[in-house]
């Protein structure tokens, strides 16, 4: 490679590429080149004699590996880039497997089984055990099995592991040890590997036999690892017998950017490199040529409160920009609202397409006022990394269970939620009930509420789950005019097992789902209470609830074509850039997840993910935290995210200081416990003193509405009153109307538009 080409990098990159001496790590900050500086240096590489096959580089993705070979291929020639050893961990380690089959115990020709795989083999194992699989479920079992390949915990001494057994015993599942070991050895008669087994078996073929180990070492005369602060303990091994010969080892990462513990990723890694190679050389990458500089130092300001990293100072000499903005905002609807109307502000001001914003959040079941809120504004989105709100099978479960309760001819629901959750009710006995319906000319439901009339060649075991079933379902409707959408749907939810279901897994997707479960919950219950005060009382019920969402999972056609606006977890937007950023949600109990409040570690990687979020930004950066939200069917109080402090005020403008609300707001004690509460450093934006107290809420499970006492009586609102609404935020009344428990109010809010509130329902405080 001539100099020439080398000009085209930074003086800390170029120096980073050209160094090949020894073991070498590679800091790259957010937006400095780190890809960059990978391809110029395998290109460099090359041009200094190393031959494609004697170079190993090892990704976490094919499309990263695939970007930086063609990268390569034009710098060095597509050919000599083609016969690289790059790819993932994974693939790399597959092929090396291949080859050495023989040496522990598989043929070349062996199975690889992908998550679906390995979830049904342990369903069979579960089920030849004549254990319950409503507690030995295959995801939360392989999710164990997982963890414990990663740690090089085999079956062996998973058995003699007392913490772990314990742990079992403490969770039901005191047989998984029994399971695991069955699962190793009927994956090893199938002749299959899952893909823990390809890093585990590569890792005991260098590690006991030295032959192979000291072939591969000197086959591969240089080793690069990219993104090296997400490896786990048993990929830093692998390297490690690869390189202990030569030690000519470059790996790249960014210790402020380590976000995947809970998948296994070890930060001590990239940490503790040096101590691993005591004579490794540090570069640091510390110019970021994506972000403007006050976003740049926004982030810095954040991360340094973090006492486990390497120190860096990433700084930009793009402009200066604008200030990261936090909007303080009343309630995750005025949140959505807020967020809506400055995508629309900033599109006329700069001409941006949509697909130049991107909203983050910390969960996926945060989505859901967002996308409500853009189908009612007509705003084009797409759910990275997961599917739309509705679209979730958890929530198309409670969908269909309501969609029975209204209406018991609705035959897709009726097949859909028959055996679940699991009731013993087999496809061979839904196939012979949807056959009577056809041959009598009658629907499915009809063949259970009319056995007499249609009879079921069924035993009498089947037919009593069925009657239970119908039964149940019959409990439901009886209650549709009784009880409004929230009360119903909260008993169809816990009396079907649904609830109970979701809440018996304990891995990331199970918790994912039961918060899923949560914000759907809270959306029922917000649907009721706006209706409510919008004196639309006679419109709360599950068929009205049902009529409205249905428009909402109406999923128009995603063509690839079209700008829109990009939802995802601030997981999955790692690696990628918007003009604009949203980070919403920064509350405690979101962000930092309540999980992690209790642990120092955890807690410093919920840091980085929030620099995480705050770095995928260019130009725009703009912070969101709600007041209050629904949660778990009440109104709750939430402090502002203990993160916010941690930003130099600076480099950051709080909107509209009057609309926060102040330290003594509680936090949620169902999911922070004292100690928590204790550390929660939130912002101190006080409430103007005079302003009057929140008025009670007509049920007593809301907890905003607990915190406040002496209610304000009707007449006590005049035109012109300025007042403080729990959801819709900070409004002018108009008109009122009406007389005793009748008694209207016309206000035109700031962000929610003109609204008609029925008082007596209605939960603000006057303001002015």
């Amino acid at each position: 490679m001539n100099d020439e080409l080398l000009d085209n990098l930074n003086e800390s990159q170029r120096t980073a590429v050209e160094y090949t001496d020894g073991p070498q790590l590679v800091i790259a900050g957010a937006g400095s080149g780190k890809t960059r500086v990978l391809t110029y240096k395998i290109a460099y590489l090359l041009e200094q004699g190393l031959q494609p096959w004697n170079i190993l580089a090892l990704t976490f993705t094919n499309k990263a590996a695939k970007e930086m070979k063609d990268r390569i291929g034009e710098l060095v020639g597509h050919e000599r880039a083609r016969r690289l050893f790059m790819g993932t961990f994974h693939s790399i380690f597959a092929r090396i497997l291949r080859t050495e089959a023989e040496k522990i115990g598989f043929t070349n020709n062996f199975t690889i089984y992908d998550e679906s795989d390995s979830r049904s083999l342990l369903k069979t194992i579960v089920k030849d055990m004549a254990l319950d699989d409503k507690v030995y479920k295959p995801a939360v079992v392989h999710a164990r099995i997982s963890m414990a390949k990663n740690h090089f915990i085999l079956p062996e001494l998973y058995a003699r592991k007392g913490d772990l057994l314990e742990r079992d015993r403490r969770d039901r599942l005191p047989e998984l040890h029994h399971i695991y070991r069955s699962y190793m050895q009927r994956c090893r008669s199938a002749n299959a590997m899952d893909f823990d087994d390809l890093l585990v078996f590569t890792h005991q073929l260098l590690r006991n036999d030295e032959a192979v180990r000291a072939d591969y070492a000197a086959r591969f005369r240089y080793v690069l690892v990219d993104e090296y602060q997400d490896t786990n303990h048993v990929q830093q091994c692998i390297v490690s017998l690869l390189t202990e010969g030569h030690r000519r080892i470059c790996v790249v990462g960014d210790d402020a950017q380590s976000i995947y513990g809970f998948r296994g990723a070890d930060i001590d890694n990239i940490l503790d490199f040096q101590k691993q190679f005591p004579e490794a050389r540090l570069f640091k990458l510390e110019q970021n040529y994506r972000s403007t500089q006050n976003i740049v130092q926004a982030a810095n300001s954040l991360i340094r409160h973090n006492q486990r990293q390497i120190r860096k100072d990433v700084f930009s000499r793009n402009d200066k920009g604008e200030k990261l903005l936090l909007k303080p905002v009343y309630s995750d609807k005025e949140e959505a609202l807020v967020v809506c109307k400055d995508i629309k502000r900033l599109q006329r001001q700069e001409g941006s397409n949509y697909s130049e914003f991107a909203i983050l959040y910390r969960t996926n079941s945060q989505s859901r006022p967002f996308e409500e809120e853009m189908r009612r504004q007509n705003i084009p989105y797409r759910i990275y990394g997961g599917l739309s709100f509705y679209q979730r099978k958890e929530i198309k479960d409670i969908i269909a269970y309501f969609r029975l309760t209204v209406n018991h001819n609705d035959e897709e629901a009726f097949k859909r939620i028959i055996n679940y959750p699991t009731r013993g009710i087999g496809a061979t006995t839904v196939e012979k009930i949807t056959i009577a319906a056809q041959q009598y000319g009658v629907g499915c439901w009809d063949i259970l509420s009319q056995p007499a009339l249609y009879p079921l060649a069924v035993n009498k075991g089947t037919w009593a789950k069925l009657a239970a079933f119908r039964d149940k379902l019959d409990s439901f409707a009886a209650d549709l005019l009784a009880e409004d959408a929230f009360e119903l749907g909260r008993r169809i939810i816990a009396e079907s097992g649904i609830q109970a279901d979701l809440l018996t897994d304990t891995d990331a997707e199970g918790l994912a789902r039961q918060e899923n479960l949560q914000e759907f919950l809270s959306g029922l219950q917000e649907f009721v209470e706006t209706r409510r005060e919008e004196g639309q009382a006679d419109g709360v019920s599950l068929s009205h609830y049902l009529q409205e969402v249905a428009l909402l999972s109406d999923l128009d056609s995603e063509g690839d074509d079209e700008s829109r606006v990009a939802l995802m977890t601030v997981h999955s937007a790692k690696g990628l850039e918007f003009p604009t950023v949203f980070v919403v949600g920064l509350e405690e109990n979101i962000f930092p997840s309540p999980r992690a409040t209790n642990s120092p570690r955890e807690l410093e990687e919920e840091r980085r993910l929030l620099y995480v979020a705050i770095t995928r930004a260019q130009r725009h950066c703009i912070l969101t935290c709600a007041k209050n939200r629904f949660r778990y069917g009440r109104m709750e109080f939430d402090t502002p995210s203990r993160f916010l402090r941690d930003i130099d005020a600076a480099f950051l403008t709080v909107e509209n200081a009057m609309n926060t609300w102040e330290e003594r707001a509680p936090v949620s004690r169902r999911w922070t416990d004292a100690s928590a509460i204790s550390t929660a450093r939130p912002v101190v934006l006080p409430l103007r003193t005079e302003e009057k107290p929140l008025r009670p809420s007509p049920s007593p499970s809301h907890d905003a509405a607990s915190e406040v006492s002496t209610p304000v009586s009707f007449g006590a609102v005049s035109v012109g009153n300025i007042i403080e609404h729990q959801r819709f935020g900070i409004g002018t009344v108009l008109a009122i109307e009406g007389t005793g428990e009748n008694i209207k109010a016309t206000v035109t809010f700031k962000h929610s538009g003109t609204k008609q509130l029925l008082l007596k329902f209605a939960r603000f405080k006057i303001v002015d």
